[in-house]
């Protein structure tokens, strides 16, 4: 028998074999438009645990999913009305970056493609969300097939109606993934860099063991090649080991060839992991740097590390709750 909530795991073109073209498309203004609804779907999609609130508009919610277990989700108000929501894909995570708290959970499972896609449903039914970042809970390229799955659904006339640029997959560099989204091109790319060699990219993201960083930009190439479409560069800054003016030097060479663009993440604390967050001077004269060799440089504001909302802080452990 099915479950209930599996209608929100299947495409349109995969309805309309069953019912029609006309039916398929009023199922889905019904699930997706509504204002209200079905009572089959109320009764069984993930209930919220608990509801966080950093008092300046970031909210983190922990869903109960059937099985008893965890993610989070994150709505981060932007500037004037944008609203983006951080979604999670897995329970937990197997890559095992050093400074994500995420990470020290291991993998429990892989989501599914209706608990992914139940996410935005849900928090939409409140707030206009305008972003998707596929940066909550878990490695998206490890669970591809659900990923590519939801962006198709959210993406659809009749959902939700996100674009491709709307929707952006944060990865940790699994290279398949990367070329797979090339091809496909159904989302935009942002990928956890982190480090400017391989010594210290190794020592926090044990990813890198097997898709060293030059194998990594390589594909990152293929990928501009084939979308015609910058990379966003997340990097996050620990003090003493990735935030040094000769880091800063090192990734200008690294990247000096790719089209991209970077996200400076000054490491949000917590107690899990023996980094330090740099000062905001140290943060400030890294991007100088970059931005003095012409690259497209941000700072990223974290919100929400107060409620444990921020980058690396999502976490479903039991003792969270």
């Amino acid at each position: 028998m099915k479950h209930p909530l599996d209608i929100l795991g299947r495409i349109r073109e995969d309805i309309e074999t069953e019912v029609g073209a006309v039916k398929a498309k009023n199922l889905f203004l019904k699930i997706y438009r509504s204002p209200v609804l079905a009572s089959e779907l109320i009764d069984n999609l993930p209930s919220p645990i608990r509801v966080l609130d950093d008092g300046f508009g970031t909210k983190k919610v922990l869903w109960k999913l059937s099985d008893g277990k965890n993610v989070e989700s994150v709505l981060l108000p932007q500037v004037g009305r944008h609203r983006t929501l951080c979604i999670s894909s897995q329970v937990g995570c197997a890559m095992a970056c050093e400074f994500c708290l995420t990470g020290k959970q291991g993998l429990s499972r892989h989501l599914k493609t209706s608990e992914i896609v139940a996410q935005v449903l849900l928090m939409s039914r409140d707030t206009k969300i305008t972003n998707l970042v596929f940066m909550g809970m878990g490695e998206p390229m490890h669970n591809f097939a659900a990923v590519r799955r939801a962006c198709h659904i959210l993406r659809d006339d009749y959902g939700l109606n996100f674009s491709r640029r709307q929707i952006t997959i944060s990865t940790s560099g699994l290279i398949p993934g990367i070329l797979a989204l090339a091809e496909e091109k159904f989302a935009s790319l942002a990928v956890s860099l982190n480090a400017s060699n391989d010594s210290i990219r190794s020592q926090i993201m044990p990813v890198n063991l097997k898709y060293p960083i030059h194998q990594l930009i390589d594909a990152l190439k293929v990928y501009v090649k084939k979308t015609r479409q910058r990379v966003m560069l997340e990097y996050v800054l620990l003090d003493g080991l990735t935030a040094s003016k000769n880091n800063a030097l090192e990734l200008i060479e690294l990247i000096q060839d790719l089209p991209c663009k970077i996200n400076l993440l000054p490491w949000n604390e917590h107690s899990s992991a023996r980094f330090q967050r740099p000062s905001e001077d140290t943060v400030d004269n890294f991007a100088t740097i970059l931005r003095s060799s012409g690259i497209s440089t941000t700072i990223r504001q974290s919100r929400g590390r107060n409620i444990l909302a921020a980058c690396g802080q999502l976490a479903s452990a039991s003792n969270t709750i």
